[in-house]
């Protein structure tokens, strides 16, 4: 009954987003206890805008393939949202001091703000879902 449904599809994806957050945490975490280490360079977490991409690749393609041989190539293939992961990222281009360090630990801490925000909201609208979810399965 619900298995293609938007609820669903939001539970899936408040859950995948609160999983990205905590390895996001552990990232900036490992970033600010290297701030000090000669060399170290400074992760990072890439995830939304590959999610993004897998959801506009749902929409209807605006011109859609005209195939008269089996063996034409479909030149627009969807992406699951289910099948996007979360990566991490090291970042070698930029270096903030003379040891090669590239950890700016404001930046760091301002991040790991705005993850921890980001993780109580979607931590918020998942409780609100299953209070929704419990109501309709109780009526």
């Amino acid at each position: 009954m619900f298995i293609n449904s938007s609820l669903t599809k939001t539970q899936y994806l408040l859950e995948k987003g609160m999983d990205v957050s905590l390895l996001r945490h552990q990232v900036i975490s490992d970033n600010i206890a290297n701030v000090d280490t000669p060399g170290f360079k400074r992760m990072d977490v890439t995830f939304e805008s590959e999610l993004n991409r897998a959801l506009e690749s749902e929409k209807e393609p605006r011109f859609p393939v005209y195939a008269t041989d089996p063996r034409h190539m479909d030149f627009f293939k969807p992406q699951d949202y289910r099948d996007v992961r979360a990566k991490m990222q090291i970042e070698h281009d930029s270096n903030f001091r003379n040891d090669k360090n590239n950890v700016d630990i404001e930046k760091e801490i301002a991040d790991s703000v705005k993850n921890t925000l980001r993780y109580r909201a979607m931590a918020q609208r998942l409780d609100g879902n299953y209070k929704m979810l419990n109501l309709v399965l109780q009526g």
